[in-house]
Protein backbone atom coordinates (compact mmCIF):
# COMPACT_ATOMS: atom_id res chain seq x y z
CA UNK A 1 0.00 0.00 0.00
CA UNK A 2 0.89 3.45 -1.11
CA UNK A 3 2.22 5.64 2.05
CA UNK A 4 1.37 9.35 2.27
CA UNK A 5 4.75 10.82 1.39
CA UNK A 6 4.99 7.92 -1.98
CA UNK A 7 3.10 8.19 -5.10
CA UNK A 8 -0.30 6.69 -5.60
CA UNK A 9 -0.09 6.41 -9.18
CA UNK A 10 2.92 5.97 -11.11
CA UNK A 11 2.33 5.14 -14.60
CA UNK A 12 6.04 4.52 -16.30
CA UNK A 13 6.50 4.60 -20.13
CA UNK A 14 2.70 3.81 -20.44
CA UNK A 15 1.82 3.56 -24.34
CA UNK A 16 -1.57 2.47 -25.79
CA UNK A 17 -1.86 0.88 -29.38
CA UNK A 18 -4.90 0.65 -31.63
CA UNK A 19 -5.76 -1.68 -34.59
CA UNK A 20 -5.88 0.70 -37.69
CA UNK A 21 -6.54 -0.78 -40.62
CA UNK A 22 -3.64 -2.89 -41.73
CA UNK A 23 -1.28 -1.42 -38.90
CA UNK A 24 -1.73 0.31 -35.53
CA UNK A 25 -1.75 3.91 -34.22
CA UNK A 26 -0.02 4.56 -31.07
CA UNK A 27 -2.19 7.38 -29.24
CA UNK A 28 -0.03 6.87 -26.13
CA UNK A 29 3.34 7.02 -26.63
CA UNK A 30 5.79 6.67 -23.71
CA UNK A 31 3.94 8.77 -20.97
CA UNK A 32 4.99 8.80 -17.36
CA UNK A 33 2.62 10.16 -14.93
CA UNK A 34 2.81 10.08 -11.00
CA UNK A 35 0.74 11.52 -8.42
CA UNK A 36 0.46 11.93 -4.55
CA UNK A 37 -2.26 11.39 -2.27
CA UNK A 38 -4.27 15.07 -2.01
CA UNK A 39 -2.94 16.03 -5.09
CA UNK A 40 -4.37 17.40 -8.16
CA UNK A 41 -2.60 16.41 -12.06
CA UNK A 42 -4.50 18.38 -15.01
CA UNK A 43 -3.68 16.48 -18.81
CA UNK A 44 -4.00 19.55 -20.80
CA UNK A 45 -4.20 19.76 -24.41
CA UNK A 46 -6.40 19.75 -27.65
CA UNK A 47 -8.63 16.70 -28.35
CA UNK A 48 -7.25 13.80 -30.14
CA UNK A 49 -3.99 14.76 -27.86
CA UNK A 50 -4.20 11.35 -25.97
CA UNK A 51 -5.49 12.60 -22.36
CA UNK A 52 -8.74 10.49 -21.87
CA UNK A 53 -6.88 7.34 -23.69
CA UNK A 54 -4.41 7.66 -20.78
CA UNK A 55 -6.91 8.22 -18.31
CA UNK A 56 -9.02 5.39 -19.28
CA UNK A 57 -5.48 3.05 -19.01
CA UNK A 58 -5.16 3.60 -15.82
CA UNK A 59 -8.97 1.96 -15.26
CA UNK A 60 -8.58 -0.42 -18.06
CA UNK A 61 -11.61 0.53 -20.11
CA UNK A 62 -9.74 0.26 -23.27
CA UNK A 63 -11.17 -2.67 -25.24
CA UNK A 64 -9.04 -5.94 -25.55
CA UNK A 65 -8.17 -5.28 -29.00
CA UNK A 66 -5.97 -2.20 -27.70
CA UNK A 67 -2.75 -2.85 -26.41
CA UNK A 68 -0.98 -1.41 -23.10
CA UNK A 69 2.61 -1.20 -22.70
CA UNK A 70 4.87 0.18 -20.10
CA UNK A 71 4.03 -0.14 -16.31
CA UNK A 72 0.84 0.94 -14.43
CA UNK A 73 1.10 0.94 -10.81
CA UNK A 74 -1.98 2.37 -8.11
CA UNK A 75 -2.10 1.72 -4.53
CA UNK A 76 0.35 -0.61 -4.43
CA UNK A 77 -1.70 -2.62 -7.68
CA UNK A 78 0.10 -3.64 -10.91
CA UNK A 79 -2.86 -2.64 -12.57
CA UNK A 80 -1.67 -4.57 -16.18
CA UNK A 81 -1.55 -7.48 -14.02
CA UNK A 82 -5.10 -7.91 -12.32
CA UNK A 83 -7.34 -10.44 -13.35
CA UNK A 84 -10.90 -9.63 -14.21
CA UNK A 85 -12.42 -10.16 -11.13
CA UNK A 86 -9.64 -7.93 -9.48
CA UNK A 87 -10.65 -5.62 -11.99
CA UNK A 88 -14.35 -5.36 -10.52
CA UNK A 89 -12.80 -4.62 -6.98
CA UNK A 90 -10.38 -2.57 -8.25
CA UNK A 91 -12.61 -0.28 -9.92
CA UNK A 92 -14.91 2.14 -8.63
CA UNK A 93 -13.04 1.20 -4.88
CA UNK A 94 -9.21 2.16 -5.65
CA UNK A 95 -10.07 4.00 -8.67
CA UNK A 96 -13.26 5.71 -9.99
CA UNK A 97 -14.09 8.06 -13.38
CA UNK A 98 -16.16 11.16 -13.46
CA UNK A 99 -17.03 10.92 -17.08
CA UNK A 100 -17.36 13.61 -19.69
CA UNK A 101 -20.63 13.15 -20.75
CA UNK A 102 -23.24 11.87 -17.56
CA UNK A 103 -26.26 11.52 -19.47
CA UNK A 104 -24.71 8.82 -21.40
CA UNK A 105 -22.56 7.18 -18.27
CA UNK A 106 -25.85 6.40 -16.31
CA UNK A 107 -28.22 3.85 -17.88
CA UNK A 108 -31.38 5.49 -19.02
CA UNK A 109 -33.87 3.36 -18.40
CA UNK A 110 -33.31 3.22 -14.30
CA UNK A 111 -33.48 5.53 -11.50
CA UNK A 112 -30.02 7.34 -10.50
CA UNK A 113 -30.64 6.35 -6.75
CA UNK A 114 -30.42 2.57 -8.32
CA UNK A 115 -27.52 2.64 -9.73
CA UNK A 116 -25.81 4.39 -6.88
CA UNK A 117 -26.97 1.79 -4.90
CA UNK A 118 -26.14 -1.30 -7.21
CA UNK A 119 -22.42 0.17 -6.97
CA UNK A 120 -22.51 0.17 -3.09
CA UNK A 121 -23.85 -2.96 -2.67
CA UNK A 122 -21.85 -4.86 -5.25
CA UNK A 123 -18.07 -3.30 -3.64
CA UNK A 124 -19.32 -3.21 0.11
CA UNK A 125 -21.90 -5.96 0.29
CA UNK A 126 -24.85 -4.07 2.13
CA UNK A 127 -29.00 -3.51 2.33
CA UNK A 128 -30.20 -1.77 -0.60
CA UNK A 129 -31.56 0.29 2.44
CA UNK A 130 -28.07 1.29 3.39
CA UNK A 131 -26.80 1.48 -0.01
CA UNK A 132 -29.58 4.01 -0.79
CA UNK A 133 -28.70 5.72 2.22
CA UNK A 134 -25.53 6.35 1.04
CA UNK A 135 -26.59 7.84 -2.02
CA UNK A 136 -28.74 10.44 -0.02
CA UNK A 137 -25.88 11.59 1.80
CA UNK A 138 -24.23 11.77 -1.01
CA UNK A 139 -26.32 13.50 -2.90
CA UNK A 140 -26.50 15.47 -0.02
CA UNK A 141 -23.07 16.18 0.18
CA UNK A 142 -22.41 17.39 -3.20
CA UNK A 143 -25.57 20.08 -3.02
CA UNK A 144 -28.20 18.27 -5.16
CA UNK A 145 -31.93 19.77 -3.91
CA UNK A 146 -34.37 17.90 -2.66
CA UNK A 147 -32.14 14.90 -2.75
CA UNK A 148 -34.44 12.26 -1.53
CA UNK A 149 -36.82 13.05 -4.43
CA UNK A 150 -33.65 13.03 -6.84
CA UNK A 151 -32.37 9.65 -6.06
CA UNK A 152 -35.92 8.36 -7.98
CA UNK A 153 -34.86 10.75 -11.15
CA UNK A 154 -34.19 9.07 -14.11
CA UNK A 155 -31.21 10.96 -16.16
CA UNK A 156 -33.43 12.85 -18.22
CA UNK A 157 -35.09 14.02 -15.57
CA UNK A 158 -32.23 16.34 -14.01
CA UNK A 159 -30.28 19.27 -15.98
CA UNK A 160 -26.86 19.03 -17.04
CA UNK A 161 -25.34 20.48 -13.89
CA UNK A 162 -27.47 18.31 -11.41
CA UNK A 163 -26.52 15.26 -13.34
CA UNK A 164 -22.87 15.65 -13.39
CA UNK A 165 -23.25 16.10 -9.63
CA UNK A 166 -25.26 12.98 -9.25
CA UNK A 167 -22.14 11.87 -11.70
CA UNK A 168 -19.65 13.02 -9.09
CA UNK A 169 -21.58 11.04 -6.16
CA UNK A 170 -21.32 7.97 -7.90
CA UNK A 171 -17.81 7.95 -8.65
CA UNK A 172 -17.37 8.88 -4.79
CA UNK A 173 -19.93 6.03 -3.69
CA UNK A 174 -17.31 3.62 -2.93
CA UNK A 175 -14.93 5.96 -1.27
CA UNK A 176 -12.11 5.45 -3.24
CA UNK A 177 -8.50 6.27 -3.56
CA UNK A 178 -8.01 8.34 -6.97
CA UNK A 179 -10.46 9.86 -8.92
CA UNK A 180 -10.36 10.60 -12.69
CA UNK A 181 -11.83 13.45 -14.08
CA UNK A 182 -12.37 13.44 -17.92
CA UNK A 183 -13.35 16.94 -18.85
CA UNK A 184 -15.91 17.43 -16.34
CA UNK A 185 -17.21 20.51 -16.62
CA UNK A 186 -17.25 20.91 -20.63
CA UNK A 187 -20.95 20.83 -21.16
CA UNK A 188 -21.57 23.20 -18.16
CA UNK A 189 -22.41 26.95 -18.22
CA UNK A 190 -19.70 29.42 -16.66
CA UNK A 191 -21.90 29.28 -13.36
CA UNK A 192 -22.06 25.97 -12.79
CA UNK A 193 -18.83 25.19 -14.00
CA UNK A 194 -17.08 27.62 -11.35
CA UNK A 195 -19.38 25.66 -8.86
CA UNK A 196 -18.34 21.91 -9.74
CA UNK A 197 -14.88 22.96 -9.57
CA UNK A 198 -15.30 24.27 -6.06
CA UNK A 199 -16.79 21.15 -5.21
CA UNK A 200 -14.25 18.91 -6.85
CA UNK A 201 -11.87 21.00 -4.65
CA UNK A 202 -14.15 21.10 -1.13
CA UNK A 203 -14.12 17.42 -1.58
CA UNK A 204 -10.70 16.46 -2.45
CA UNK A 205 -9.87 18.12 0.94
CA UNK A 206 -12.45 15.81 2.72
CA UNK A 207 -12.01 12.26 1.16
CA UNK A 208 -7.84 12.75 0.78
CA UNK A 209 -8.64 11.98 -2.74
CA UNK A 210 -5.56 12.43 -5.79
CA UNK A 211 -7.15 13.74 -8.82
CA UNK A 212 -5.87 13.10 -12.59
CA UNK A 213 -8.51 16.25 -13.98
CA UNK A 214 -7.86 15.95 -18.12
CA UNK A 215 -9.28 19.13 -19.25
CA UNK A 216 -8.36 21.33 -23.28
CA UNK A 217 -8.98 24.85 -21.05
CA UNK A 218 -5.85 26.23 -19.45
CA UNK A 219 -8.27 28.56 -17.48
CA UNK A 220 -9.77 25.49 -15.98
CA UNK A 221 -6.35 23.33 -15.37
CA UNK A 222 -4.63 26.94 -13.43
CA UNK A 223 -8.34 26.52 -11.25
CA UNK A 224 -8.09 23.27 -10.06
CA UNK A 225 -4.00 21.44 -10.38
CA UNK A 226 -1.36 21.64 -8.70
CA UNK A 227 0.67 20.29 -11.22
CA UNK A 228 0.16 20.38 -15.14
CA UNK A 229 1.01 17.87 -17.69
CA UNK A 230 0.88 19.52 -21.18
CA UNK A 231 0.04 16.64 -23.78
CA UNK A 232 0.58 16.42 -27.43
CA UNK A 233 0.24 14.15 -30.05
CA UNK A 234 0.15 11.29 -27.17
CA UNK A 235 3.11 12.48 -25.05
CA UNK A 236 3.68 14.67 -22.64
CA UNK A 237 5.77 17.73 -23.90
CA UNK A 238 5.91 20.01 -21.03
CA UNK A 239 5.22 19.40 -17.35
CA UNK A 240 5.50 21.43 -13.65
CA UNK A 241 3.55 22.87 -10.65
CA UNK A 242 0.73 24.75 -12.30
CA UNK A 243 2.84 28.34 -11.39
CA UNK A 244 6.13 27.04 -12.76
CA UNK A 245 4.56 26.07 -16.34
CA UNK A 246 2.40 29.04 -16.25
CA UNK A 247 4.85 31.20 -15.32
CA UNK A 248 7.24 30.19 -17.79
CA UNK A 249 6.06 28.08 -20.35
CA UNK A 250 8.93 26.43 -22.41
CA UNK A 251 7.71 24.37 -24.94
CA UNK A 252 6.21 26.19 -28.21
CA UNK A 253 3.08 24.56 -27.27
CA UNK A 254 2.66 25.36 -24.24
CA UNK A 255 3.22 28.73 -24.71
CA UNK A 256 0.27 28.50 -27.90
CA UNK A 257 -2.39 27.14 -25.57
CA UNK A 258 -1.49 30.40 -23.11
CA UNK A 259 -1.49 32.71 -26.55
CA UNK A 260 -4.89 31.89 -27.21
CA UNK A 261 -7.12 31.99 -24.31
CA UNK A 262 -9.34 35.05 -24.12
CA UNK A 263 -8.63 37.56 -22.00
CA UNK A 264 -9.61 40.48 -20.43
CA UNK A 265 -6.48 42.59 -21.72
CA UNK A 266 -7.32 41.59 -25.45
CA UNK A 267 -7.71 45.14 -27.38
CA UNK A 268 -10.73 45.54 -28.96
CA UNK A 269 -10.33 44.28 -32.49
CA UNK A 270 -7.53 42.59 -31.76
CA UNK A 271 -8.10 38.64 -33.18
CA UNK A 272 -7.50 35.75 -30.42
CA UNK A 273 -4.49 33.89 -31.34
CA UNK A 274 -4.92 30.45 -32.83
CA UNK A 275 -2.42 27.74 -32.72
CA UNK A 276 -1.14 27.45 -36.88
CA UNK A 277 -2.25 24.12 -38.42
CA UNK A 278 -4.30 20.96 -36.85
CA UNK A 279 -2.98 17.97 -34.61
CA UNK A 280 -1.31 14.80 -36.74
CA UNK A 281 -2.42 12.32 -37.77
CA UNK A 282 -1.77 9.68 -35.62
CA UNK A 283 -1.45 7.05 -38.04
CA UNK A 284 1.22 8.33 -40.03
CA UNK A 285 2.55 10.91 -37.48
CA UNK A 286 5.45 13.42 -38.90
CA UNK A 287 9.06 12.57 -38.37
CA UNK A 288 11.03 13.65 -35.03
CA UNK A 289 9.18 16.47 -33.35
CA UNK A 290 5.27 15.95 -33.63
CA UNK A 291 4.30 19.54 -32.83
CA UNK A 292 7.51 20.73 -35.62
CA UNK A 293 4.75 21.14 -38.55
CA UNK A 294 3.08 23.89 -36.47
CA UNK A 295 5.77 25.63 -34.71
CA UNK A 296 7.15 29.23 -35.34
CA UNK A 297 10.57 27.77 -33.65
CA UNK A 298 11.15 24.89 -35.88
CA UNK A 299 14.40 24.06 -37.39
CA UNK A 300 16.21 21.02 -39.30
CA UNK A 301 17.14 19.06 -36.26
CA UNK A 302 13.57 19.22 -35.15
CA UNK A 303 12.51 16.02 -38.11
CA UNK A 304 15.26 14.63 -37.11
CA UNK A 305 14.48 13.06 -33.36
CA UNK A 306 11.81 12.97 -30.84
CA UNK A 307 13.36 15.41 -28.67
CA UNK A 308 14.45 14.35 -25.07
CA UNK A 309 13.01 15.98 -21.57
CA UNK A 310 15.26 19.08 -20.65
CA UNK A 311 15.33 20.52 -16.88
CA UNK A 312 13.78 24.19 -16.79
CA UNK A 313 13.70 24.19 -13.10
CA UNK A 314 13.18 21.64 -10.02
CA UNK A 315 10.11 19.78 -11.35
CA UNK A 316 9.66 21.42 -14.55
CA UNK A 317 11.14 19.97 -17.93
CA UNK A 318 9.80 20.11 -21.37
CA UNK A 319 10.40 18.21 -24.42
CA UNK A 320 12.40 20.85 -27.09
CA UNK A 321 15.17 20.96 -29.28
CA UNK A 322 15.36 24.45 -28.51
CA UNK A 323 15.36 24.47 -25.62
CA UNK A 324 19.11 24.97 -23.70
CA UNK A 325 20.49 26.06 -20.39
CA UNK A 326 21.06 29.50 -21.70
CA UNK A 327 17.84 29.77 -22.98
CA UNK A 328 16.12 29.07 -20.18
CA UNK A 329 15.73 32.88 -18.84
CA UNK A 330 14.36 33.59 -22.00
CA UNK A 331 11.80 31.41 -22.87
CA UNK A 332 9.19 32.92 -20.55
CA UNK A 333 6.01 34.27 -22.69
Amino acid sequence: MSSPSSSIVEARNLTVDFAAGRGSLRAVCGVDLSLKPGETVALLGESGSGKSVTLRALMRLHPNSAKIGGAITVDGQDVLALSPAQLRAYRGRIVSMIFQDPGLAFDPVYRIGDQIAETVMRHEGCSHAQARKRGLELFERVRIPSPERRLDNYPHEMSGGMRQRAMIALALACRPKVLLADEPTTALDATVQIQVLLLLRELQREFGLAIVFVTHDIGVAVEIADRIAVMYAGRIVESGSCASVIRNPSHPYTRGLLASRAHATLAKGERLYAIPGSPPDLAAPPPGCAFGPRCDRFIDGCAADVPENIAIEAGHEARCFRLSALEHGSNAA
